[in-house]
């Protein structure tokens, strides 16, 4: 793939509602799997989506219709597999398991990201806001790409409001994210704010111009309730 295939590669994504965040060459330590023909894999590409974009592209797909469950994921898998095909690409998803391959460790493997206090990672231009939906197996070296050595914005966050924004203390530096905490508090009441996304997050310096669609966000913290 020359770097005409590469752009054309990143416009086929962002039709689609999503974007490439990043690249490497897989070692073997990286649990990164052959392609289903058995030949290894040469260059991994994080596949993952930020903003509004994702959303817009899902409330009209059938999936979202049909009013059936994990329409999310049932988009990605029918965009992301037909399009990695179209490329001569392999596409491996994030929401297949057990057992789940390692994307965060694939994200920190790209660059750029940093592990938050929120347990999720944090891009140095998205922010807290990416969501890992697929990875592209190539056959082969691909041209073009560039692999930043950068880490994200976490490490040189002095202030780290995301730490004070929860109203029941659920992410603290010491115990990281309490999950049950979070949960149980969402499920006591419809009211919350917090049903808008979650408050640390929303309190993170960076990314602030790639947040999610507030219906995105709902959606996100009802199946995360399990409502």
């Amino acid at each position: 793939m020359q770097e005409p295939a590469l752009e054309k590669l990143n416009e086929d994504l962002a039709k689609a509602g999503f974007l490439l965040l990043g690249s490497f060459r897989p070692s073997p330590e990286d649990g990164v799997p052959d392609r289903s023909d058995g030949s290894p894999a040469r260059d991994l590409l994080l596949v993952g989506s930020t903003g509004p974009s994702l959303w817009g592209r899902l409330t009209s797909a059938p999936e979202y219709q049909d009013g059936t469950p994990h329409p999310m994921d049932r988009y990605t898998k029918r965009a992301l597999t037909h399009l990695a095909a179209g490329h001569g690409l392999e596409a491996l998803f994030s929401f297949k398991g057990p057992p789940y391959f390692p994307f965060q460790q694939w994200a920190l493997k790209c660059g750029g990201f940093s592990q938050s206090p929120l347990g999720v990672l944090a891009h140095e231009t998205y922010g807290p806001w990416t969501g890992f939906r697929a990875a592209f197996l190539s056959a082969e070296p691909l041209a073009g790409l560039e692999q930043s050595m950068r880490t994200g914005p976490c490490e040189t966050c002095l202030d780290k409001p995301c730490l004070t924004a929860c109203p029941v203390n659920a992410i603290t530096v010491e115990t990281g994210y309490n999950v049950s905490a979070c949960k149980s508090h969402l499920q006591k009441s419809p009211e919350f704010a917090c049903w808008s996304g979650c408050l640390a997050r929303h309190a993170c310096p960076y990314g602030e111009d790639h947040k999610p669609h507030p219906q995105n966000a709902l959606f996100h913290m009802k199946s995360f309730a399990g409502l």
